[in-house]
């Protein structure tokens, strides 16, 4: 399946596509320049891709596999691809497999998602069977109980791990508490969120000669985004050339970056899919150049992640690396910001997974409370003026942590205020 030139693909959607024929209504006949095109307003976008009387496509659909996304919004979205588009999309992701660690003979266990329409796990699995390189494929899926999936990793002595953090870790809290190791686990490939660095201490205690990397970086909506780098920083990603083209924008000027270590939002273009055509479409994250020329990025987290209690903003990333420095025995393994109101007032309770070992924790949380104070003065002032409530941490074990119903995924922020 070839990869368009971006002048055709312009051409094609705009007499095939009736949102993109209205968003370029007003541009010269002839643009053939992606940095001519305006970014996809999402919210349009959306809007046009409906099930039925959708105005995105630029056929119909008579033949595609239909998969869901944004589920953590609530307002299900979906995406469709061609059997070419699918075949050519999991090929390509197949091959960055290698670059995350995978070889030939390799035994993996696909713990990742399916159905409601959720891709990942069936992404996943044909990623692997297109790979270059031999493997034995086994389909265990993120919602196994996890003695049955501990058991069926023991009995084919699984070599790699693949799943969501947040899948990882109950799979490891679950090892920690049954008093198991897995040895035979050389790596351990995470994909559909970030892998946080208070979430790795865990993943240590159990898979104890197993890397971390990243499975690669891609979204069901926006395509391939970027192949895994081999290194100690699992957030670089490498553009998957030529089959898509990787902008990092200025938030201020909307104007690509091409200098390396300037922070900016991710927008993508995908030069082979047709059916729903992807042209300067936001991802929702943010990520910076570590080698423009190389294609090579750092993926910063998304584009609008963190809460407001009351007056007092806070970005959730911030709150995250403050409890990994206040924790240098690695006991907390993941972190919940949750927000409520009670008698008229925001108040913020940090959940924290911990250990299993109860001793210390009032220490501890203390500690905590006392750096985030530090570092964001204005709460502790909120709470002496009455305008919030007092910060409080809840301790918690790792699976008691919330996750998404349908994807799985770690959800970071709870915003458990009413809304009426």
């Amino acid at each position: 399946m070839p990869v368009h030139p971006p002048a055709e693909l312009i051409r094609f959607v705009r007499r095939n596509s009736p949102f993109y024929a209205e968003l370029y209504s007003g541009l010269p006949d002839r643009t053939e320049r992606l940095t001519d095109l305006p970014v996809v307003p999402q919210a349009a976008f959306w809007q046009a891709n409906t099930p039925r009387g959708n105005r995105l496509l630029t056929g119909p659909l008579e033949e595609a596999v239909v998969f869901k996304s944004g589920g953590t919004t609530g307002s299900p979205k979906f995406s469709y691809y061609s059997r070419d588009e699918w075949r050519e999309f999991t090929t390509s992701f197949g091959a960055g497999l290698v670059d995350a660690g995978l070889r030939p003979g390799h035994r993996v266990a696909d713990l990742f998602y399916a159905g409601d329409l959720y891709a990942s796990h069936t992404f996943v699995l044909d990623a692997l069977h297109r790979s270059p390189v031999a493997n034995v494929r086994l389909p265990i899926g993120g919602a196994a109980p996890l003695e049955s999936t501990a058991r069926t990793l023991e009995q084919f002595g699984a070599e790699v791990v693949a799943g969501t953090p947040t899948t990882l870790c109950a799979l490891a809290d679950h090892l920690l508490t049954s008093g198991l190791e897995l040895p035979h686990v050389e790596l351990l490939l995470f994909g559909g969120e970030g892998l946080y660095q208070d979430q790795q201490p865990l993943l240590g205690k159990v898979f104890p000669n197993a890397r971390v990397s990243s499975i690669g970086y891609a979204a069901v909506d926006a395509g391939l985004l970027g192949r895994p780098v081999p290194g100690a920083d699992t957030r670089v990603h490498r553009v998957f050339a030529p089959e898509t083209v990787v902008e990092i924008l200025d938030d201020h000027t909307g104007e690509p970056i091409t200098r390396e270590g300037v922070p900016g939002r991710v927008v993508v273009t995908d030069l082979r899919r047709r059916l729903m055509p992807v042209l300067r479409y936001p991802v929702g994250d943010r990520a910076e150049w570590t080698d423009a020329a190389a294609g090579r990025f750092r993926i910063l987290g998304r584009a609008e992640e963190g809460v407001r209690v009351g007056p007092v903003s806070l970005y959730t990333q911030d709150v995250l690396d403050l409890v990994r420095t206040t924790d240098p025995e690695g006991r907390i393994a993941g972190v919940q910001l949750v927000v409520r109101r009670w008698d008229g007032r925001d108040g913020l309770v940090l959940r924290l997974a911990y250990d299993g070992n109860p001793a210390g924790l009032a220490e501890l949380s203390a500690s905590v409370v006392a750096a985030l104070h530090a570092a964001r003065p204005l709460y502790p002032e909120a709470v002496t003026a009455g305008h919030v409530h007092p910060l409080s941490v809840d301790w918690v074990r790792h699976h008691e942590l919330a996750v998404n119903t349908r994807t799985g995924k770690l959800v970071r922020v709870l915003d458990e205020r009413p809304h009426s």
